[in-house]
């Protein structure tokens, strides 16, 4: 069990998938959200959803709500939860990559060190900011880009002290933006359930 506290992103417009993607059934479970939530409840002591609000849920998980009046962005979701949490750390991944699993998670939490202001998953096609560690050293920064509306969280990776985790295969580190990767998605997770 990781003794980090886990804040799974659900909180974005989905506008690419044309629904809240948060809410989509998947594998056993009636929601992408609440089968993130119950799988990674195995494997951290702790987890937390960052959503707009915590109403849209049929199940009862922990939530940790965005500031009011602020862009659907992960900056909001980052800035709440170190808020919420007194953790000088938090695991974080977003709602729609349900493949990462705990070899991909126990390669980032051995990569972290104190002195790091963040580590993040890297594959041959980029960075993948949502799926990593972030310090609470990054707060008024990410305090400072939500106010100027500003989210890129590669720009901030690229001037902080982030570790980078190099992985080989892009596999784990897909997510479900449109109809198409989402409907993949479920026939690879029922594949390899069966």
């Amino acid at each position: 069990m990781f003794n980090i506290p886990c804040v799974i992103f659900a909180g974005g417009k989905s506008s690419r998938m044309g629904q809240d993607k948060a809410l989509l059934p998947f594998g056993n479970y009636p929601s992408l959200a609440q089968y993130q939530y119950e799988r990674l409840k195995k494997l951290f002591s702790h987890v937390y959803i960052s959503a707009k609000s915590r109403d849209k849920f049929t199940f009862n998980p922990h939530v940790i709500e965005d500031p009011t009046n602020c862009d659907f962005a992960p900056t909001a979701g980052l800035v709440a939860a170190f808020e919420h949490l007194k953790s000088e750390r938090i695991f974080v991944l977003s709602v729609d990559t349900p493949f990462v699993d705990e070899t991909v998670i126990q390669i980032l939490l051995e990569a972290d060190t104190p002195q790091h202001d963040a580590v993040v998953a890297k594959t041959l096609t980029g960075i993948h900011p949502m799926t990593g560690i972030y310090h609470r050293s990054l707060l008024e920064e990410l305090k400072r880009m939500l106010n100027d509306g500003d989210h890129r969280l590669g720009k901030l990776l690229s001037s902080a002290n982030t570790q980078y985790a190099q992985f080989a295969h892009e596999a784990p580190f897909s997510n479900l933006n449109h109809p198409n990767e989402y409907e993949e998605a479920v026939s690879r997770y029922n594949n390899t359930n069966k």
